[in-house]
């Protein structure tokens, strides 16, 4: 059903976004196709938001060491989510113009090609956790007595890494197709469980031991599993606007590498910027843990501030894929336009606030004064680049919604591996700013990825991208 001419009351809009009512989005008001896609979108990041803030906080119950602990794994799982993201881009593009050329057949099959590859690549990954985990603490500098005696947190979340790149992969599917409220919904069952898992395992309850840090990563995988388990279960239905039937359970080679060949850049931008973070980790690792505690907390009260406009992005990534697959390259481009600049309002309000309130934000979660002055330090001097990240994180999504993922991995290579990481270890041990000129190099990188996806973005060549 295209979106009506008639103007429905904003209330009426929410109650449709929400319960993802079928919509056109290369039709009618441009500002209303934003508001249908952004809010479930946005609500399904804060669901993200809010799981890393809880999981953060039950863990930091256990000390210094779990926080840390949950900080390296981070760091070093964030490779996954690279490789789980890349590959949404290339999905979300090719889905997102197959639905906006009006061939669901064609959707469909993108679909089962994203699934192929996304479960494929993450068995090598598993037999990493399972068999190196304390190889891989090592490597990041951890101390003697987390990887002797936390490893299994390392080996669960990274053994396990299936249900993150199914839970990233098949979401994407969901949005490319415009069917934002049911990822929507998958996120809040699948962190929902974990959020009601967490405290349960971590501290026992009743006849249900407590397994400490491990804990929390069993209700990870619990939670994310069956999420995965539902989203197979919704594409198995005629309810979707995507609909896996027999026809489509093939392998198909030339939409494979196809997919493999968008992907590709977006695995590339990712595991740039991503492994940027493992690097930036890595120095911080040589301040001890301490410092590595009081980062991540700070990085996870950051991550619950942007995941929201992650979700802003992500609308304006399916609209600019379905318009383009529509012949109308315009009405792309000036969706782009208006979510960045909701999205750049939004930030800075909440930069303000995390500015002003920053060691009580920090003291939620631990009450040991170092700690909290590392990370209240950390939240303030990342808050000075909100408008930045805002903005570049909507123009690197519209180039991936184009089809144009290359782009992005150019722009993030210069200002993460060239800029970034150079910066942060020259500020930090040679100017001996130590943690700070880390935080300080973080809003230089992001701040110049805004500026240089400006630029570029103003130039027009992804609206000539073929998917």
């Amino acid at each position: 059903m295209p979106i009506s001419n008639t103007e429905p009351t904003l209330w009426a809009d929410i109650k449709a976004s929400i319960a993802g009512n079928d919509q056109d989005f290369t039709e009618g008001r441009l500002g209303r196709a934003i508001l249908l896609l952004s809010i479930p979108m946005v609500l399904e990041m804060a669901m993200e938001s809010v799981f890393a803030i809880v999981d953060i906080f039950f863990v930091s119950r256990l000390g210094a060491d779990a926080v840390a602990t949950v900080g390296i794994t981070e760091s070093l799982i964030t490779i996954v989510y690279a490789i789980g993201i890349g590959l949404s881009m290339g999905t979300t593009a090719m889905v997102a113009r197959r639905i906006g050329e009006k061939d669901k057949i064609g959707a469909a099959k993108s679909a089962v090609q994203a699934i192929i590859v996304g479960f494929l690549v993450s068995l090598p990954i598993s037999l990493l956790g399972i068999f190196y985990a304390k190889d891989l603490l090592r490597l990041m500098g951890a101390e003697p007595i987390i990887v002797e005696t936390m490893y299994s947190y390392t080996t669960i979340m990274i053994g396990g890494n299936v249900v993150i790149m199914l839970l990233f992969v098949i979401n994407a599917i969901f949005r490319g197709a415009g069917d934002a409220a049911i990822s929507m919904r998958v996120l809040w069952l699948a962190n929902g469980l974990n959020i009601i898992l967490d405290p349960i395992l971590i501290f026992g309850i009743g006849f249900i031991p407590g397994f400490g840090i491990k804990g929390a990563a069993i209700a990870t995988f619990i939670g994310r599993g069956i999420g995965v388990l539902y989203q197979l279960y919704l594409l198995s239905k005629n309810q979707t606007r995507i609909t896996i039937i027999k026809e489509t359970l093939v392998v198909q080679w030339d939409i494979m590498k196809r997919l493999i060949r968008l992907s590709l850049g977006g695995i590339g931008q990712f595991i740039i910027a991503t492994s940027s973070w493992i690097g930036l980790v890595r120095i911080l690792a040589e301040f001890g843990s301490i410092t590595v505690a009081g980062y991540t907390i700070a990085i996870r009260i950051f991550i619950f501030s942007i995941l929201p406009s992650w979700g802003m992005s992500n609308a304006a990534a399916t609209l600019v894929g379905q318009n383009l697959g529509a012949k109308k390259p315009d009405r792309a481009e000036k969706s782009v336009w208006t979510t960045a600049i909701v999205n750049m309002i939004f930030l800075s309000m909440v930069g303000i606030t995390f500015y002003i309130f920053a060691d009580s934000l920090i003291a939620l979660f631990s009450k040991d004064p170092e700690i909290i002055r590392i990370g209240a330090q950390c939240l303030r001097i990342i808050s000075y680049g909100y408008v930045a990240y805002a903005f570049g994180m909507i123009i690197i999504q519209a180039f991936n919604g184009a089809g144009d993922t290359t782009t992005p991995t150019i722009i993030n290579f210069i200002c993460f591996w060239m800029i970034e990481i150079p910066l942060a270890y020259v500020l930090a041990m040679e100017f001996g700013l130590k943690q700070d000129g880390v935080f300080y190099a973080i809003v230089v990188a992001e701040s110049l990825l805004g500026v240089i996806g400006f630029v570029i973005f103003r130039q027009g060549k992804w609206k000539k991208i073929d998917v």
